[in-house]
């Protein structure tokens, strides 16, 4: 059996990274993890070829070679999962789909005649079993949550890693919250489902022996969903860089505001090399938490939250939305005020979206305003539902946000919030030759070409003067900028 496993191409957003990919020599931020998980699965008598639309265009001979397409996918990818789907039809090649996109969008793919709805551990040997016969089913389920214990090695021998910024691993799936909007738990429940240390530790391992040294991104829902797993899992990460001499990879994550409680926790995650970290902060005005069940986020100070993680040595990045039902016209200032004074550089604003099969978009069916299906991409200042606040007034002050956040006076101003609170701890991340590269290629378009140029150099110089550790961090966060700006004039 040939099964050619095809990831679409990324739609310019914010998560592409696609203006800074020529600056850090890389073709796309992270490999498609769930086809090479999927991949690994399968028997391995099969042959196998991965195309990421991303890194190499997908080729009509990959199609006449294939005797099955496996087609995975994001909701932000849903036109380009089209294309890819009707070139399959035209050549009499058969589809197999999954992945988030289909699992909750697969009605609008009538030309895909097989789908796999849900995660694939529970379903992998029946697919496997039908398509040898020649008889598949047109759709795939799974009874109940997969125990991901079982779940094998991604099969990373079918994707160049040098291609990618970040690697992915798993560590769990689910959330122990629901939040209104979120599809979390539609996706992999409530129950965090956690894979094993040693397997974990077996994933990084190889990626190790690949010669993988740069980040590695837990692409967990939650990654203190449980927090006694995350506890065991972050002392076996200690443990094995203790005994591994030279340069090994740093790591960054995704995790409630309910992090900062946990100085144990804290503590463990730096010591264990993680950087970075995602929370999803949302807004400061508790009656649209309230709203949106943002149980997590209620009742605490989100600044003092935010320090709390950035003296403990990570950066937050931080997820943001406005159009909730309780925010007042001025929303778009007190965002603005909250994001520059917290330091959170690498902030994701989006406009409230109702994504398929989520609360928020069941309330809303309810409430007679649902307009249209998700794009996928919350940064794209499209509505699919009708809002509390003027319609024109919202999307109008979404853009005008999001070019301010990131225009150079606010954005190196949030950096420098930012560097003021945080303690750079743990073992650092090596310097490799592409970093150089991009530095004296940011010297160019960040200090030279951009408007505000001399900002990029206070910003360097300032830092190297008062906080030289934290050196590295300002030119990353300085050289994505330029993407997150270009982004936010294009919205």
């Amino acid at each position: 059996m040939k099964i050619l496993l095809v990831y679409p191409p990324n739609p310019d957003s914010f998560w592409s990274f696609a203006h800074v990919l020529p600056l850090v020599s890389r073709r796309s931020a992270f490999p498609p993890l769930g086809l090479l998980t999927v991949a690994a699965m399968l028997p391995a008598t099969w042959e196998l070829r991965l195309v990421d639309c991303n890194v190499t265009p997908l080729a009509d001979a990959d199609l006449q070679w294939a005797d099955h397409v496996f087609l995975s996918g994001m909701i932000v990818h849903r036109d380009g999962a089209h294309a890819i789907a009707r070139r399959c039809a035209e050549r009499g090649v058969s589809v197999v789909a999954g992945g988030p996109l289909f699992t909750t969008g697969h009605a609008e793919f009538p030309e895909i005649p097989c789908f796999v709805l849900g995660e694939a551990e529970g379903v992998i040997d029946a697919l496997v079993r039908d398509l040898e016969r020649g008889e598949l089913r047109p759709q795939y389920r799974a009874d109940d949550w997969p125990d991901v214990r079982t779940t094998p090695v991604p099969r990373w021998d079918l994707v160049e890693l040098s291609h990618y910024v970040t690697m992915p691993v798993q560590f769990s799936r689910g959330c122990p919250y629901d939040c209104e909007f979120c599809d979390i738990v539609v996706m992999n429940g409530r129950t965090p489902r956690t894979k094993s240390p040693q397997q974990v530790l077996a994933e990084i391992e190889t990626l190790v022996a690949r010669g993988w040294k740069d980040m590695i991104f837990l692409v967990d829902d939650n990654f203190i969903g449980n927090r006694k797993h995350a506890r065991e899992l972050l002392r076996a990460i200690v443990a094995w860089r203790e005994g591994k001499p030279g340069s090994l990879p740093g790591f960054l994550t995704e995790a409630s505001v309910n992090l900062a409680d946990d100085a144990e926790l804290l503590e463990l995650m730096v010591q264990a090399g993680f950087k970075k970290v995602f929370v999803g902060l949302e807004t400061p005005l508790p009656e649209s938490l309230a709203e949106c069940g943002k149980t997590q986020n209620r009742k605490r100070d989100l600044a003092s939250a935010v320090a709390t993680l950035q003296h403990a040595g990570l950066e937050v990045m931080g997820g943001f939305i406005v159009g909730f039902d309780n925010d007042p016209p001025e929303i778009f200032g007190l965002q603005y005020e909250f994001i520059q004074r917290s330091g959170v550089a690498t902030a994701m604003v989006g406009l409230l979206t109702a994504l398929p099969q989520t609360a928020l978009h069941r309330r809303l069916a309810r409430e007679g305003r649902l307009l249209g299906a998700s794009a996928g991409n919350n940064t794209g200042a499209v509505l699919n539902f009708v809002p509390r606040l003027d319609r024109e007034l919202l999307i109008e002050g979404y853009r005008a946000l999001m070019r301010r956040l990131y225009e150079p006076a606010s954005y190196y101003r949030r950096i420098r919030n930012f560097l003021a609170r945080y303690r750079p701890r743990g073992p650092q991340p090596r310097l490799a030759g592409a970093d150089i590269a991009a530095f004296l290629r940011s010297l160019w378009l960040l200090g030279v070409r951009e408007r505000g140029a001399w900002r990029y150099w206070a910003l360097l110089l300032d830092t190297a003067l008062r906080r030289p550790r934290a050196l590295r961090e300002a030119i990353e966060l300085a050289i994505l900028g330029y993407h997150f700006r270009t982004v936010a004039r294009s919205i």
